[in-house]
C-alpha cells in the first residue's frame, strides 16, 4: 500500500522540473524573460508593434534614463526614429527596485496584473530591465515603425502611481 503513494508523490514533485525544463522562463533570451506568453504568461515582444529586441552591432544612440523612488523615468517622453536601434542605460537611483518595461499600453496593463496576482513572480525579457537599489543596465531595442510605443514599471503599484513614460517614433 506504501509504494502506491509513493509513485504519485514522486511524480507531483517533479513536475514543477518538467515545466521549467520545457523552456517556461526566459529560454530563448540573454535577459531572462523569455520572447512571449509562455508557459508562465509573459509577454510576447518578439517583432511585435512595438519594435523587437536589437543588436549591439545595430546601435545608433545610447539615451539614458534614471529611475527613482518618486516614481518616475527622467526623461518620460522620448522620440526616436523608426529603424533606430536604441540603447536605453538605465540607472536606478532609488533605494526600492524598480524596472522598465517596452511595450504597448495593452500587453503593459497585462503584465501588470500579472504582477499584482503574482508579487513574488521573477521575469526577465527582452523588453525589460529589472534594477535594484543603485544598480544600472542596459536594454537594447529596435523600433521597426512609427506610431507610439509605451514603458512602465511594472512592480505593483509603481505604474498606478505614475511611473511611466512614452516613445514617439517617427
Amino acid at each position: 500500500m506504501k509504494a502506491t503513494k509513493t509513485l504519485p508523490i514522486l511524480l507531483l514533485s517533479l513536475l514543477p522540473s518538467l515545466v521549467f525544463a520545457g523552456g517556461g522562463h526566459g529560454a530563448d533570451n540573454s535577459t531572462g524573460h523569455g520572447a512571449g506568453h509562455n508557459m508562465t504568461g509573459m509577454m510576447d515582444m518578439t517583432n511585435s508593434a512595438s519594435g523587437q529586441p536589437g543588436k549591439a552591432a545595430d546601435i545608433t544612440r545610447t539615451i539614458d534614463i534614471t529611475m527613482n523612488d518618486n516614481m518616475r523615468f527622467t526623461p518620460s517622453q522620448i522620440h526616436v526614429n523608426a529603424g533606430e536601434t536604441i540603447r536605453f542605460f538605465v540607472k536606478n537611483a532609488g533605494k526600492i527596485s524598480h524596472e522598465l518595461v517596452i511595450g504597448s499600453t495593452e500587453a503593459l496593463g497585462k503584465h501588470a496584473q500579472m504582477m499584482r496576482d503574482m508579487p513574488e513572480m521573477q521575469h526577465a525579457e527582452s523588453n525589460m530591465l529589472s534594477l535594484g537599489s543603485g544598480q544600472r543596465g542596459g536594454l537594447i531595442w529596435q523600433f521597426t515603425q512609427a506610431g507610439y510605443v509605451d514603458f512602465a514599471c511594472l512592480l505593483p503599484g509603481h505604474r498606478e502611481a505614475g511611473m511611466k513614460g512614452t516613445i514617439m517614433v517617427m
